[in-house]
């Protein structure tokens, strides 16, 4: 579970807004959308296909090492 110290003299709203970001880091909210409902074995395939599909696409991208 993220936490967040709300530091002397800083704002409610900023403080929520680094509680905010953290949970988006962790994939909290992503994670609590998806049981929040049944998912069919239809359903999770297709997640986790595109899921990978999403994580190869960055994999090449960011990790191309062209042959000397």
């Amino acid at each position: 579970m993220p936490e967040i110290i709300v530091r002397k003299g800083e704002p409610i709203d900023r403080a929520l807004k680094r509680l905010k970001g953290k949970i988006d880091a962790e994939g909290l909210m992503d994670e609590v959308r998806r049981l929040r409902a049944f998912e069919t074995p239809v359903q999770r395939t297709r997640r986790k296909a595109k899921n990978n599909a999403k994580r190869a696409k960055l994999k090449i991208r960011f990790n191309f090492n062209p042959v000397s």
